[in-house]
């Protein structure tokens, strides 16, 4: 992926240093193993990745151990220029396409930590991998995650990455348009199969905007290089509900989905990076996903 000497965003949190890197937790440690059944729970079983990380660490939740909000200068080394980068392009794609539509985008922060550290949605863990919060119009980013991408799910490479920050930011859009906020409430009229077949589509338009983001970046920018879009689309197979459930558990629950399968996650992403259109991105009218 082509990036450097772009522009980087200013729009960031660095609230990283002062407690150390890797994914300690409280006074103990955490595995990786442990932080990869957190995070099936997390995205599979409706189960809070900081109550099992509590019970497994001792760690009850004292909030002196919550990492400060206080934030330094973003740093300067390759990865966090990265970043900076990408939500650049992000900021400068979604600009484009609101102000043709006659609106002003509002782009959101991107807050860089290690751990956990509170948030306007409740204590965001490491985890949980990255997130957005519509309280606060933050995406969460520990970049621990993309270490963790290569070794749980194998996939590598620049734009995977920033595949992964484009589908956060998708969420920011979904919150702007106010299609978020109708999915909440539908969700809480909802059984749980059909919340979860709300969240479904909620998910899988956000990897359509991600797609959208990376049609309109490279034509603004040119940031393709040859095997990109192949490792994006490898990202979004990696981390499909199927997939995940098969390797985790062994069986396959749909009603339990709340990502996509694989398939659909592949789909909506090549869509959107294909039609580089949003009104192309309507999972909810959606006959078949």
């Amino acid at each position: 992926m082509r990036w450097e000497g772009d522009r980087e965003s200013d729009n960031i949190e660095d609230r990283r240093g002062g407690g150390g890197g890797g994914f300690g937790f409280g006074g103990g440690s955490i595995g990786i193993g442990t932080i990869i059944i957190a995070v099936i729970a997390s995205w599979f079983f409706g189960v809070s990745p900081s109550t099992i990380l509590n019970l497994l660490s001792g760690d009850g939740g004292n909030p002196a151990q919550v990492q400060s909000t206080q934030s330094h200068p973003p740093a300067n080394d390759s990865e966090t220029r990265f970043v900076r980068t990408v939500l650049a392009y992000t900021e400068d794609v979604w600009s484009q396409i609101f102000q043709a539509n006659g609106a002003r985008y509002d782009p959101p922060t991107l807050v860089l930590f290690t751990r956990r550290t509170p948030t306007a949605c409740g204590l965001g863990q490491s985890a949980t991998g990255p997130f957005y919060c519509p309280a606060d119009q933050k995406v969460y980013i520990d970049l621990a995650f993309f270490n963790l991408m290569q070794q749980r799910f194998h996939v590598t490479g620049e734009f995977s990455q920033a595949y992964v920050i484009a589908h956060e930011v998708g969420h920011h859009v979904q919150n702007l348009l106010g299609i978020s906020d109708k999915v909440d409430a539908a969700r809480r009229h909802a059984s749980e199969a059909q919340a979860n077949a709300l969240s479904v589509r909620l998910e899988l338009q956000a990897d359509c905007f991600a797609g959208v983001w990376a049609n309109h970046a490279n034509q603004m920018r040119n940031i393709l290089e040859q095997g990109d879009v192949e490792a994006a689309l490898n990202a979004a197979s990696a981390i499909g509900d199927d997939t995940l459930q098969q390797q985790s558990q062994g069986v396959v629950v749909p009603d339990s989905f709340t990502h996509g399968t694989s398939a659909q996650r592949v789909r909506w992403f090549t869509r959107g990076i294909q039609s580089g259109r949003v009104e192309q991105c309507n999972t909810f009218d959606a006959g078949q996903l």
